[in-house]
């Protein structure tokens, strides 16, 4: 399987205020996402990484990218292997589960699965 970037989001302690000002500075416009507070972002550009903007999920403000696998829980052991940690273990929404590691230098990375 390739293992593409996928998704890309902030995570922010004010999401709400982190929404107002992408939008005054890019027009971006938002739709409901998976669960309150958390929303994607709507560039007015066809094809572009699915983006969201949504509320801190443990941890402090972050901009992250998720790479595709096909088993995040696998992949999270693995990085471990590696001499990352998990920050975030798997967890699932409807129609994708996703986990955070950090690599050896400290850098957050998602993962997700469908």
């Amino acid at each position: 399987m390739a293992h593409p970037v996928i998704h890309a989001e902030i995570r922010s302690a004010d999401p709400d205020a982190t929404r107002a000002f992408f939008s005054e500075l890019f027009g971006w416009e938002y739709s409901d996402g998976a669960f309150p507070g958390y929303t994607f972002v709507d560039t007015g550009v066809d094809g572009a990484l699915p983006t969201a903007i949504g509320p801190l999920q443990g941890g402090s403000d972050a901009v992250l990218f998720f790479v595709g696998v096909e088993d995040v829980e696998s992949t999270l052991a693995r990085a471990e292997e590696l001499g990352g940690t998990t920050v975030q273990p798997v967890q699932s929404v409807p129609g994708v589960s996703f986990g955070l590691f950090a690599d050896p230098q400290g850098h957050r990375i998602g993962v997700a699965a469908n």
